[in-house]
């Protein structure tokens, strides 16, 4: 299943936004990625919604580096 499919479970999509908030806040992904304490690869495939699961502490570190919640970057689609 790739990333733009929708999950079995409800037929809807959770969708990251992380690239839209790194362009407002002009942040470049290895800043990020450093700052979150994780690597380019990682931090790029769930840039590119290419995760199917992020752990609290992560999204948590991407908020604070982004000065940001997890509803600006989180969107559930239909």
């Amino acid at each position: 299943m790739s990333a733009d499919e929708p999950t079995e479970t409800g037929g809807g999509k959770i969708i990251l936004r992380l690239d839209r908030m790194m362009v407002e806040r002009q942040m470049s992904l290895n800043e990020l990625a450093e700052r979150v304490g994780i690597t380019n690869v990682n931090l790029s495939k769930i840039k590119n919604n290419r995760v199917n699961a992020i752990r609290f502490s992560t999204l948590e570190a991407i908020c604070a580096a982004l000065d940001c919640t997890p509803g600006d970057i989180l969107v559930y689609q239909k």
